[in-house]
């Protein structure tokens, strides 16, 4: 890096195409040019995490001393240690430590990985005086009374809803990431993601941008809940990387929206990916699921104030580099 100094990044627990997007371009960009280390598997540790453990630990494990990973033991606030889950094994000599939210799993496990895996991750980033950066969420405001969201509003959350789970998962996340930061110092960082899309996206996500592309490749019926009238903002992956770098290397320790602006309904963007698609899919209409936000669109002023960050990538251009990646995976 610029100061000479040699320094390391663990991507740790990242979701759909965040991981590989993050995964590609840390060893490149994160800390100045740094290659892959040969040897590091580039594999879905939401399925496998102990895998991508060993990998770490096959590349790194000799030049640091550290024993082979082991189940058992969890970080306790100043020993590093085992994580419950296996992904905190053998991370303790690097300088930054992400924790990414991971998709797709149970309800109840949303909030396992918020209450002690993040603990356990906090507890090692303290232990060994790192960098913390956690990968938050707009849903951290619920079903939004305030539009667009800044970072101060408070949000509109049922905690006992379908939709509870998850987002006081984050919002306990995002609590316990600043206590570290205010009692103990931690230099932490909170990025509020809004959607994201890009290629390598998993078709069966459930998110609204895979499975409309999936159905319109295939000339089905487009699946819209409600009468698609509710809005989203789409960021392309690349520039949410951006912006997660961008603030990771920052002096903010408060949360940041990192998100696109342009706002348009869940209607419109079905539309528009029948059209790039050339599909001959027609709209079909079901039940809007409980608590599901009527309004998402982030304010950035902050984010372009003290990040000097903005999303570049129009959404017409990312829609078209996503369509040509899931043509290849049909």
């Amino acid at each position: 890096v610029a100061d000479g100094t040699e320094r390391d990044a663990v991507v740790e627990g990242l979701v759909m195409t965040v991981r590989f997007e993050v995964a590609d371009d840390a060893w490149a960009v994160l800390e100045g040019n740094l290659a892959r280390p040969r040897g590091l598997e580039r594999c879905n540790n939401d399925r496998d995490p102990h895998r991508f453990v060993r990998s770490l630990h096959r590349v790194w494990g000799q030049r640091w001393r550290i024993p082979p990973p082991t189940r058992g033991s969890a970080v306790d606030g100043g020993r590093a240690g085992v994580g419950s889950h296996g992904q905190l094994q053998g991370l303790g000599y690097h300088w930054e430590l992400w924790n990414i939210a991971m998709g797709g799993m149970a309800p109840y496990d949303a909030l396992r990985v918020a209450t002690i895996i993040g603990a356990d991750a906090l507890g090692l980033a303290k232990a060994k005086g790192a960098r913390f950066v956690i990968a938050s969420t707009s849903e951290v405001y619920g079903d939004p009374l305030e539009h667009p969201q800044k970072e101060t509003y408070w949000g509109n959350v049922n905690p006992v809803g379908p939709r509870g789970v998850y987002d006081e998962a984050k919002r306990f996340a995002e609590a316990i990431t600043m206590a570290y930061h205010r009692y103990h110092g931690l230099d932490t960082k909170i990025v509020r993601i809004f959607n994201t899309y890009g290629p390598r996206m998993r078709l069966h996500d459930g998110r609204a941008v895979p499975a409309f592309m999936s159905q319109a490749l295939r000339n089905e019926d487009v699946t819209v809940f409600g009468d698609g009238s509710q809005t989203r903002s789409f960021t392309y992956v690349s520039d949410l990387v951006a912006g997660i770098l961008a603030l990771m290397h920052s002096r903010v320790n408060d949360p940041v929206n990192i998100g696109n602006p342009r706002e348009m309904t869940i209607k419109e963007i079905a539309e528009t990916i029948i059209s790039m698609t050339g599909s001959r899919s027609k709209l079909v209409y079901r039940p809007l699921p409980t608590d599901d936000p009527k309004q998402r669109r982030p304010d950035i002023s902050l984010a372009r104030r003290v990040l000097k960050w903005e999303p570049t990538v129009p959404l017409e251009e990312g829609l078209k580099r996503t369509i040509a990646y899931f043509r290849t995976t049909l």
